[in-house]
């Protein structure tokens, strides 16, 4: 077999000569130490027809005991001249050839030989002693460059499966090599993912318990409460939203409280019962409507015992406006408004996070369903004030550049800097979730309940009434427990004509004596003058709880007796 690992190179010397070929045609090699003296015998097979020599037509025979090859006669294939012949051949005797001065060139398609003439054998010369072979080849090398046919050879490659096993081996090694790289892999990715989680739920829960004021040595929402017993600043605005369409107005309070950070926005029903310019009491709608902007706002603040920086009005087609340039808001409709076209579709449907545009904002702010109380319609439109500021920038300069768009003309008590500042403000609160919406309850005939004065003014606008400046009127809050309702209308006048702001307090349950209560010593003086300008005795003077929203309370008993002239 021809070894390729180390290759036969016939140029080498000493190399092992050819004394002849086997009954195969495979070359048979001199032995080291060894000498040939026989003769080639026929190959008793060759004789029999089958047997050829592929390489005996263009090799020279050698004489491994002459000093130099004989030139042989090249020998035919068998054929005969004229025609085909016989078909068998005869080997004869095989010379022996040097394959280390020719090519070893196989042919292609072997052809039946004619048989050769028999030729004498050559006389053999004196034997020479082979010289000793250095780094003799291995027998049966062939150089690598010549060019040999599969056919010339008695093995066929064959698959080897040791080398199938090798390659599964190193597959099952490489893959198990990536199954534990890719399960390291994803367990590092858990642990990361497992710290994030870890950490979120840390932050989580610091900030619930800070906001729940459960941290040692923070501020909690008790300690902020606390802080509003104490002075505090409120910034108060009144807005009228007037329809320009179907008429009437809705009326809000926005609360800015400095001191505890918290916005309020405080609905004021039109049958509010106000004092009017000359005294007498009207509901709030009217007094918008009769007595202006300034007139009402007096008025509101003679109530509430509070200071109304200025009035805002907002006709809706700036209302339109304004919600087109804060870019939309969505709502929690509470219901469906119609559209104004018959068959259309709602205008405004029912559901939570509407987004309304302008003209469906302006809608839900006015609609008042049938047969619904008039602070169904005040609670939405008070739903679209908050919507509103939650979109409103917390820069004053740029809710100021809003304000300045809508190119209204505002309330000389409420210019566009002012109102831009106060509406960034109330943004800072809504955008934060402090800020809240409150109805300010009222009785049938206007007036405020018990429930009103201590809750709303009380706690939202200022937990107690400011001492009135100095030269202003002092308030007195009348409640009418005489049982002739002519008997608070009569109250009104005389105290008014004594120079006393007005507040109707309602009604209560008929008492036998009446009562003026007063809270500081400061104005228990004031009390006395008020008993005299009612033709009350000095005994019913006590000091007690006046309404939150007056100075000095009045309950007018039975043993008021009502002057003959008012009640003409």
């Amino acid at each position: 077999m021809n070894d390729r690992q180390n290759p036969y190179d016939p140029y080498r010397q000493e190399q092992p000569q050819i004394i002849g070929y086997d009954a195969y045609g495979q070359p048979v090699y001199q032995q080291q130490g060894q000498q040939y003296d026989q003769q080639p015998q026929q190959d008793t097979q060759s004789q029999q027809g089958y047997g050829y020599d592929p390489y005996a037509g263009t090799q020279p025979q050698y004489d491994p005991y002459a000093g130099q090859p004989t030139q042989q006669t090249p020998q035919g294939y068998g054929y005969d001249d004229g025609g085909y012949g016989t078909y068998g051949y005869d080997t004869g005797r095989q010379p022996a050839v040097d394959d280390t001065a020719q090519q070893w060139n196989a042919p292609q398609a072997p052809q039946a030989p004619a048989a050769a003439p028999a030729t004498a054998p050559p006389v053999p010369e004196p034997r020479r002693e082979p010289e000793p072979a250095a780094d003799a080849a291995v027998p049966g090398q062939r150089r690598g460059d010549r060019d040999y046919g599969t056919e010339q050879f008695s093995f066929i490659e064959e698959p080897d499966e040791d080398s199938e096993d090798v390659i599964d081996w190193l597959k099952f090694t490489e893959s198990r090599s990536e199954r534990r790289e890719e399960a390291r892999r994803r367990g590092h990715n858990r642990m990361v993912a497992l710290i994030v989680v870890v950490a979120l739920v840390v932050v989580g829960g610091a900030g619930y318990l800070w906001f729940a004021g459960k941290i040692p040595g923070v501020s909690s929402q008790d300690e902020r409460n606390a802080s509003a017993t104490g002075p505090q600043k409120r910034d108060v605005i009144v807005v009228h939203l007037h329809n320009t369409k179907k008429g009437g107005t809705s009326t809000a309070l926005l609360v800015d409280n400095v001191t505890t950070k918290q916005g309020t926005t405080i609905l004021l029903p039109n049958s509010l019962a106000v004092a009017s310019d000359d005294g007498s009491t009207t509901t709030l709608g009217k007094s918008v409507d009769d007595d202006g902007s300034t007139g009402t706002r007096e008025a509101i603040d003679t109530l509430l015992g509070t200071s109304i920086t200025g009035t805002w009005r907002l006709d809706t087609p700036y209302l339109e406006n304004l919600v087109e340039l804060v870019g939309n808001i969505e709502v929690d409709t509470d219901t469906d408004v119609p559209d104004t076209k018959k068959g259309a579709s709602p205008l405004v449907s029912k559901g939570e996070a509407q987004t309304l545009s302008g003209p469906m904002a302006v809608a839900y702010a006015t609609y008042r369903g049938p047969g619904e109380a008039e602070t169904k319609q005040l609670t939405r439109f008070g739903q679209v004030m908050r919507s509103v500021l939650r979109k409103m920038s917390e820069d004053p300069k740029a809710a100021t550049v809003t304000v300045e768009t809508l190119a209204q003309i505002l309330d000389p008590s409420l210019p566009e800097q002012d109102l831009g500042a106060s509406l960034a403000k109330l943004a800072g609160h809504a955008k934060v979730g402090d800020y809240k919406t409150e109805l300010l309850p009222v009785q049938a005939d206007g007036t405020l309940t018990d429930e009103a004065t201590e809750k709303v003014v009380k706690d939202i606008l200022g937990g107690a009434v400011k001492a009135p400046e100095q030269g202003a009127a002092v308030r007195v809050g009348v409640k009418n427990a005489h049982g002739d309702p002519n008997a608070t209308s009569a109250a009104r006048i005389q105290l008014v004509n004594g120079g006393y702001s007005f507040v109707d307090s309602g009604k209560a349950d008929t008492e036998a004596t009446s009562e003026i209560l007063y809270a500081t010593a400061e104005d228990k003086a004031k009390a006395e003058e008020i008993a005299k300008t009612l033709g009350l005795p000095t005994t019913s003077v006590k000091k007690g709880k006046p309404a939150a929203n007056a100075d000095v309370s009045v309950i007018l008993g039975q043993n008021y007796e009502i002057p003959t002239q008012s009640t003409s």
